[in-house]
């Protein structure tokens, strides 16, 4: 009799565990890396490939590290996002050119408009894997010290730009 009742007391675990992940955000991906240093790394310029900027030399700086790619589709919603915010120079906003080739990202930005006050090539992946990249867009906001105070994934959007990226940003200007 017990034995009866076993698939129906699965199958309501089941269910309340779908229940609590179906009010989850899933734009909100826990980062391991929020609160520690952003990873070490060197990449070149996608403009010169021949310089390297290494995340040594943007200490002391607040900057938004933004990873797209000429094939991400869902890039050019967070990309007008940018361009729009570029206009205020409130940081330094670093893009990654993830996974992609350097030309294909040259044209895109061409094409669409830069609003990165620099341009990283990451063809391989490496660094993006070393930041714990699920996909792109993401953007990771460091702050003077090098650490990553905070992760969004998926296109940026106005609300949260105002709302979320904003505040802190000031905050961690002062």
């Amino acid at each position: 009799m017990k034995t009866a009742f076993l698939p129906l007391g699965i199958f309501l675990v089941v269910m309340v565990i779908l229940a609590i992940g179906l009010t989850l955000d899933p734009q909100v991906l826990p980062s391991p890396l929020i609160d520690k240093p952003a990873p070490d790394f060197s990449a070149p310029v996608l403009y010169q490939p021949s310089v390297q900027l290494t995340n040594k030399n943007l200490l002391g700086k607040v900057w938004l590290l933004n990873a797209w790619a000429s094939w991400c589709i869902a890039c050019r919603e967070d990309h007008a996002v940018l361009l729009e915010f570029s206009k205020s120079k409130t940081l330094m906003l670093v893009g990654l050119n993830y996974k992609d080739q350097d030309k294909e990202g040259q044209k895109w930005l061409a094409r669409f408009g830069n609003p990165y006050d620099v341009v990283l090539a990451d063809q391989d992946g490496r660094i993006g894997i070393d930041f714990g990249i699920y996909g792109v867009p993401e953007s990771f906001l460091i702050d003077k010290a090098g650490i990553i105070r905070y992760k969004h994934v998926g296109p940026l959007t106005p609300r949260v730009l105002h709302h979320q990226l904003l505040p802190l940003i000031h905050q961690l200007q002062r």
